[in-house]
């Protein structure tokens, strides 16, 4: 195969090959919220250990929400990673396809879609952090409120 049949194919790649870049960037954001949320947890964790009965409740209240909220980063962080591993499957796929003359237009759309609805979920989850992360502020606001540290 010469350079001109191998140029197509190549070009053909660089749109799941973007889709890696900007999904590598959402799960870099996605990781520094999940170690923000483990960071508060221990911070948490410690202050409910020293505290008076009526401040473990608050700070217990506190822990559940961060758990919960690990749990929907550490889920949208695995689909965002599933999301890249395929769009990396469907660039090798692609190239291959296109370079042995394959027919697998069914395969790669198959691959593209699960790699698109892999993301479409991820975000959706860590939508869901977010909403979730308004309850933890919420209870931060009524403790300012009741005049509590």
């Amino acid at each position: 195969m010469d350079l001109k049949n191998i140029v197509p194919i190549l070009q053909l790649a660089v749109g799941p090959v973007i889709l890696i870049s900007g999904v590598g960037l959402l799960v870099l954001s996605m990781t520094n919220r999940f170690a923000r949320i483990i960071d508060r947890s221990r911070h948490l964790a410690d202050a409910t250990r020293r505290g008076t009965p009526q401040d473990r409740e608050r700070y217990l209240a506190q822990l559940r929400i961060m758990s919960r909220r690990a749990r929907l980063v550490r889920a949208a962080i695995a689909l965002a990673t599933i999301s890249l591993l395929l769009s990396a499957i469907l660039v090798i796929t692609l190239f291959l396809a296109a370079l042995m003359g394959w027919e697998m237009a069914g395969v790669l759309v198959t691959i593209f879609i699960a790699c698109l609805l892999a993301l479409i979920v991820s975000l959706l989850l860590f939508l869901q952090d977010i909403n979730v992360s308004l309850a933890a502020l919420k209870l931060e606001i009524e403790d300012v409120g009741a005049g509590r540290p």
